[in-house]
């Protein structure tokens, strides 16, 4: 009978789409498993198309997610999918910052709350709470 090593317990490599998927790079390991082989994701440089694909601690992850290119280099393989502060000791994000893009000119500022002209088309839901308030209806 051999001792149990707490240390032990955690694997050397581990398959990719599985460490995507504990380092929430994705919400499912179906979605990882597809990132990977749609050729979206490179270790140490090399395009990667298997989902199986074993990757270590050091091995430099680039991940192209929602139109983003990230750029990991792993600290440790993940032992489950756990809560965010958790995933983020899986990697380090060694991604050049991203400046904002310069708004479009003639856009409309797209922060600010859409307005209408009172009077102008349908009430709103509580507009319409307060005209049947006002005129004592019950529905």
């Amino acid at each position: 009978m051999t001792d149990a090593n707490p240390e032990s317990s955690q694997p050397e490599s581990q398959r990719l789409d599985k460490w995507l998927w504990f380092a929430r790079m994705v919400k499912t390991r179906t979605l990882a498993t597809r990132l990977v082989t749609s050729g979206k994701v490179r270790v140490n440089r090399e395009k990667i198309n298997k989902a199986a694909h074993c990757v270590r601690a050091g091995d430099v992850v680039t991940v192209t997610v929602n139109r983003r290119v990230r750029i990991l280099k792993i600290m440790a393989p993940g032992s489950r999918r756990g809560p965010a502060s958790e995933a983020q000791m899986l990697y380090d994000d060694i991604s050049p910052v991203e400046e904002a893009p310069a708004p479009l000119k003639g856009m409309a500022d797209f922060n600010s709350a859409p307005r209408r002209v009172i009077g102008a088309g349908r009430p709103t839901k509580k507009e319409r709470r307060d005209l049947e308030k006002l005129r004592g209806s019950e529905n």
